[in-house]
């Protein structure tokens, strides 16, 4: 069954958080070098200021439930979505999200696309936002198999075209591989899963498999603790929605395509905003997503699915949308094509991790674009 919701987080909760906020000793916070070593404290505390002089969570609220939410139960895990109406005379689109972003990332894409004829469908991924609390850690190949499902239920057995970034990547990923009878074709901003043989062989190929280790070094470790230990990590992020906007705020700016000074400061404020920052934050604080929100990348690790099988391949047409992300290096067009058909490669010159937030116009075109070649194809 499907059913209507709306967002509406108890008073007693928003004064919890904000209280938190009010008394967090920034006296006792020492600065091991800004963001050479994590989180800018400045831009931090600039964030948490704009949160207890100006920011309204209900204002916030009204405006996101003028979206059209819904939940529903797929194999005992109750799952959130948007769903956007076209006129129904194209192929329904899901849109899918990772951690630490939300459904909010895609504020800018889905009206154009129902404008387009297009039915969009944006989940918030189990244990994220207003999507239950998993029993256990869920990784991206059993969240496929809900999505497929939710999709199944909206829309019975028309085929859907599906885009993903950061862990919405991996779940799009899943979707295609092993519901290709359902699955239209494939956007990606992000290539996460690989088939296993899938090795470098090229000079290219190694020279990127060179960076992204030296990458995965200095920037990886939330990803390792996340992924081993997050229920430890969950003690205190629960309890400190200070600790949480600074675990979250520090990937915006890490990741993404932003300005930065001669000492390697961000200029986050060039791409995002106050409301935007501290309104996907509070998903994340709201119902404590911020737990179970880190299983995630424990479930992936459980699963084994951060690969395909050797010799699998994903034989939906699939595109990539190669951002300008610092921290996940795109692989080169030959390595990525030893596990997708590929039929639309593209270089884009602006963006960071978090594309549709950065450039939506630039995503939103590249995603038209493979949108008209499968129609195109399919005659």
């Amino acid at each position: 069954m499907i059913r209507p919701f709306r967002i509406a987080i108890p008073q007693a909760r928003v004064d919890q958080i904000r209280e938190r906020v009010e008394q967090y000793n920034w006296d006792d916070l020492a600065d091991a070098g800004g963001w050479k070593s994590g989180v800018g404290i400045a831009d931090l505390r600039r964030l948490m200021a704009y949160w207890l002089n100006r920011y309204d969570w209900r204002a916030a609220e009204a405006q996101l439930n003028r979206q059209p939410h819904f939940l529903t139960t797929v194999d005992d895990q109750d799952i959130h979505f948007l769903h956007s109406k076209g006129d129904g005379s194209r192929a329904p689109v899901l849109l899918l999200h990772g951690w630490p972003g939300s459904f909010l990332e895609f504020k800018d894409i889905i009206a154009p696309l129902v404008d387009d004829g297009h039915d969009v469908v944006v989940p918030s991924l189990p244990g994220f936002a207003f999507s239950g609390r998993p029993s256990s850690p869920i990784g991206s190949r059993r969240t496929a198999m809900l999505c497929n499902e939710l999709m199944d239920r909206l829309f019975g057995a028309r085929r859907y075209l599906v885009q993903g970034g950061d862990w919405g990547s991996a779940v799009a990923a899943w979707v295609a591989h092993d519901f290709p009878e359902r699955c239209l074709g494939l956007h990606l901003n992000m290539v996460m899963v690989q088939a296993r043989d899938a090795t470098p062989e090229t000079e290219d190929e190694r020279r990127w498999a060179e960076a992204r280790q030296q990458t995965t070094a200095e920037e990886m470790g939330y990803a390792i603790e996340q992924g081993t230990r997050p229920q430890t990590l969950s003690v205190s992020l629960a309890d400190s929605p200070v600790g949480v906007a600074g675990w979250i705020l520090e990937k915006f700016a890490a990741w993404s395509d932003l300005p930065r000074d001669a000492e390697g400061r961000p200029d986050l404020w060039k791409v995002f905003d106050e409301e935007f920052l501290l309104t996907n934050l509070m998903l994340y604080l709201a119902t404590n997503a911020i737990v179970t929100s880190t299983w995630f990348y424990r479930g992936n690790v459980l699963e084994g699915s951060r690969h395909f099988e050797p010799g699998d391949r994903v034989t939906v047409p699939t595109a990539v949308a190669a951002f300008r992300d610092p921290v996940f290096l795109m692989p080169p067009r030959s390595l990525v094509a030893k596990s997708y058909d590929i039929i639309q490669w593209s270089d884009i010159p602006a963006g960071g991790h978090f594309a549709a937030l950065e450039q939506p116009a630039l995503l939103l075109a590249d995603f038209r674009r493979f949108i008209n070649a499968i129609e195109h194809a399919m005659g």
